[in-house]
């Protein structure tokens, strides 16, 4: 069998819905060590263990979407899914991931062990849920077949630009996200976006449990987390990472100084570069595939949408995407039934 190559997309946080309660227990019940020491990690810090949360009876928003929850629950779920790709068919020649999935990359990579990949998650999950502020709105930039629509990209503009005449309004870009901006706000600012840009649809959606991540209001954020984690676990990666500003941070050449200032500097205080990831991802690795790690089937559409605006493999838009995957997906997301066959 001639392997194919592969870009593996990590998901970040709210990708652990209703539908996915008893995701790992489903996909991954052979793994019952790596879950055990999940769960003795979450006890050693009194909280809920992931065995209790996937094994839940009924989801909780309150309960499951929390930073302090989500967060290691859907790494267990996108671990577990990564280590489930079968390498006798799939060569990985790199891996990337959006927002809180740039931990996962680390772990998947190799520059973090996996306990020390739970660690951080843990951590940054407990940290943003004690100390976070403010929140997250999304809105697209694009039209019903995830073309580029200026008209759009030019509102989004406005409102940054307009935002900042308010003193108490504190707007920014949080993630570039394929066909969609992920706004990160203060209060007002959240309040300034839900009255001024246009509704359709199901937009502008505000994020449930989410802080302004990816932007200067957690500034504060940067000592906590320095302070509780340390350079020491980071390793370079085996694997190229793509980092979201669209950086390759290669095999034996990565400096693990700069890979920990980044990850609990940059990558919690400024824009993430979603888009420029995966940009970046095909034209410098021209992968066969791309793997998209469950849990969850949201990450699938904005990489799809980067896809289109690269024009890449011609795919012309939403429907002539939708038509290509059909017998052979060149995106595979794992969390979708149908899909996750292709990368067993």
């Amino acid at each position: 069998m001639t392997k194919q190559t592969a870009l593996v997309v990590c998901p970040g946080r709210g990708t652990y819905n209703a539908k996915e309660l008893g995701y790992f227990n489903k996909y991954h019940s052979d793994k019952k060590f790596f879950l055990h020491e999940l769960d003795t990690l979450r006890q050693s810090k009194g909280q809920r263990t992931i065995s209790e949360l996937d094994g839940a009876g009924k989801f909780s928003s309150g309960t499951h979407g929390t930073g302090e929850n989500a967060s290691l629950l859907i790494y267990a779920c996108a671990m577990a899914d990564f280590h489930a790709i079968n390498r006798e068919k799939y060569d990985i020649v790199a891996i990337t991931g959006n927002s809180m999935g740039w931990y996962l990359a680390l772990a998947a990579s190799g520059t973090l062990s996996l306990m020390d990949g739970a660690h951080l998650v843990n951590e940054m999950g407990a940290l943003m849920h004690k100390n976070g502020s403010g929140g997250q709105i999304v809105y697209p930039i694009v039209d019903s077949e995830w073309k580029t629509d200026p008209k759009r990209v030019q509102l989004v503009q406005n409102i940054l630009e307009d935002s900042r005449k308010t003193k108490s309004v504190k707007i920014y870009t949080s993630i570039k996200l394929g066909g969609m901006i992920v706004f990160a706000a203060n209060d007002a600012g959240l309040k300034y976006l839900m009255q001024n840009l246009p509704e359709e649809e199901h937009f502008p959606l505000k994020l449930n449990n989410h802080n302004a991540f990816h932007s200067p209001i957690l500034d504060a954020i940067v000592p906590m987390a320095k302070s509780n984690l340390s350079a020491s676990i980071f390793t370079p990666p085996s694997t190229p990472l793509i980092d979201g500003q669209g950086v390759i941070w290669q095999p034996y050449l990565a400096n693990t100084q700069s890979l920990y200032d980044y990850t609990l500097g940059e990558q919690i205080n400024s824009t993430y570069d979603f888009s420029a990831a995966i940009n970046v991802g095909i034209k410098e690795f021209a992968p066969d595939k791309i793997i998209v790690l469950g849990p969850g089937t949201t990450m699938s559409a904005p990489v799809a949408q980067e896809l289109i605006e690269q024009k890449w493999l011609n795919f012309a838009g939403k429907e002539d995407f939708k038509f290509r995957q059909s017998d052979d997906p060149f995106v595979i997301s794992m969390g979708m039934d149908d899909q996750r066959k292709f990368a067993l």
